[in-house]
């Protein structure tokens, strides 16, 4: 081999001494692994209490845990922050054992107190930073916990640092699958206080990944955190890109430039399994896509005038055309769940039904009606709400209902639905939350008593007592069989109810480079479990 002489390495000693990071610093900061997801849409916020859209929920579900949360690729609750509870035999009360040594990111130490000090905002009227007190925001708090306008509230006892127990006042058999939702997320009390109750682009969980930075309509960054109780994530860093054209998504997936889609146009499916560089990631969705009518305003206050819109769109042509062949919605949950009536049909296509109906109900010559859309793709909607708007257009032309069509940004299309009197039709849809039916039907079609007004996601406004019985009384059984019967009949009302044009169910689908390995599809849609995730 031949002697050397040490002078000859001298230089080369100099400049790593020179260096501040030396050697070993530039080996691991080479080694830092940065994964990027494309999303279609901003963030809107990131406390889980007062969020309800999936955007939002990409981010927050590798920030936060939740009390309990579900396991790897599937809707079942498994340990959270608590590592195991246990349900009275009479179903109403819930008594969690929390970790020890879990930290929130902001070293705020996560225990019985601390859990207890978030959930509080969700239940207590007299909290100061009480969510409901709040406007304008989307929040899951009753849904989850119960009202305290109506006496369905739970009441919450810390009967130890680290046992936490919740008392319904009635049975509520989705509570805990309820509770491993994003939306349930736990937040650092101290954030909450630091931003005066409004932690929205502060978060801080116990979660994978810390918050880093939010560039708006650009950008949110997040860390691992290494210190995380189910082992250190294993790339160094996420960043959620948000890129709205699924054309220009498509590109910077092909070129290395992000690593994942959270969604994919069916145009597109074909250009994915063709590339050996890419692998598509597909599962039957939790999902139901379709075009809202407003039942409280207008002609729409008329059911034959909704069955006429039904009847008006050729919803087959559209699915095979627009949607990759995805089935015909029937009703208001997918054929996936449990409790979905396989005895009801979609509306066949029949123009003449359609304008018998109208001439029924007064509108013979038809009439004119405001759309709103908007332009981002949905889990639900993958080509965005744009193209649907114009292809249920032109269909309602031929019954001499003429629509306009407005198109808004996402967050303003998201404030308008949810919180205006809107009149006519809009682009409406859902990815289940927890896997039960009740998310459905409950969440999209139930009317709020307490509040004397639509739930939040109810965007048509749909009011029907029997429906809405039915609904509770399925909160009340525990027995899925006998759940079950009860969603179906609910099924049954909702389809001749018909609140909206019911269009499809989509299946689940994400792109990602095959580099990326670990990576599992969740029901809920969300990132769930990234820690597992590795970039090879």
């Amino acid at each position: 081999m031949g002697h050397v002489r040490p002078r000859r390495w001298l230089p080369l000693l100099l400049i790593l001494a020179m260096t501040p990071l030396g050697f070993w610093g530039v080996a691991q900061a080479q080694a830092a692994k940065t994964l990027v997801i494309a999303i279609g849409a901003d963030q809107t916020g990131m406390d889980p209490q007062t969020v309800e859209n999936n955007e939002s929920g990409f981010i927050m579900s590798t920030i936060y845990d939740s009390i309990v949360n579900y396991k790897v690729g599937s809707s079942i609750p498994g340990p959270g922050l608590a590592e195991s509870w246990t349900i009275s035999p009479d179903g109403k009360v819930y008594t969690f054992k929390l970790r020890h040594g879990v930290t929130f990111h902001d070293g705020t130490p996560m225990n019985a107190h601390t859990v207890a000090a978030d959930v509080d905002r969700a239940i207590n009227p007299q909290n100061p930073c009480y969510v409901f007190n709040r406007k304008s925001v989307d929040t899951y708090d009753d849904f989850t916990f119960g009202s305290a306008k109506d006496n369905t509230v739970a009441k919450m006892d810390v009967l130890d640092d680290y046992t936490l127990r919740f008392t319904l006042p009635q049975p509520n058999a989705p509570f805990l699958t309820s509770l491993a939702m994003v939306w349930q997320g736990i937040v650092s009390p101290e954030a909450t206080k630091k931003y005066d109750c409004d932690a929205s682009q502060h978060p801080v969980g116990t979660g994978p990944f810390k918050f880093v930075e939010a560039v708006r309509n650009d950008h949110v960054t997040v860390d691992a955190n290494p210190a995380y109780w189910g082992g250190r994530p294993k790339v160094d860093r996420l960043v959620f890109q948000v890129v709205p054209e699924s054309a220009t998504r498509m590109l910077k997936l092909e070129r290395n430039e992000v690593q994942i889609l959270a969604d994919v146009p069916p145009s597109d499916y074909s250009r994915v399994t063709g590339n050996s560089a890419l692998k598509l990631y597909t599962q039957p969705g939790l999902t139901i896509l379709y075009v809202a009518m407003s039942n409280d305003l207008g002609p729409f206050k008329d059911k034959r005038v909704r069955q006429a819109m039904n009847y008006a769109v050729d919803k087959d042509a559209i699915n095979k055309g627009l949607y990759g062949g995805a089935p015909t919605a029937t009703q208001g949950m997918p054929p996936v769940l449990w409790g979905y009536a396989k005895d009801v049909k979609a509306y066949p296509y029949d123009v003449n039904k359609a304008k018998e109906l109208l001439k029924e109900a007064g509108f013979a010559n038809g009439f004119t009606a405001d759309m709103m859309v908007y332009a981002n793709p949905r889990g639900y909607n993958p080509i965005g709400g744009a193209k649907l708007g114009e292809a249920a257009q032109s269909y309602l032309a031929k019954i001499g209902v003429n629509v306009k069509i407005t198109q808004y940004e996402w967050g303003a299309y998201l404030q308008r639905l949810r919180h205006t009197q809107w009149e006519g039709f809009a682009i409406c849809g859902w990815s289940g939350d927890n896997g039960d039916p009740d998310n459905f039907l409950g969440d999209l079609f139930e009317w709020n008593s307490a509040n004397g007004a639509a739930r939040t996601n109810n965007c048509t406004r749909h009011h029907n007592p029997a429906f809405d019985k039915l609904i509770q009384q399925g909160r009340l059984v525990s027995d899925q069989p006998k759940r079950a019967q009860i969603y179906m009949q609910a099924n049954r009302i909702l389809h001749d109810d018909a609140p909206g044009i019911f269009m499809n169910y989509t299946n689940q689908v994400r792109a990602a480079r095959t580099t990326v390995r670990g990576f599992t599809l969740n029901p809920l849609q969300m990132f769930f479990h990234m820690e597992q995730v590795s970039l090879q």
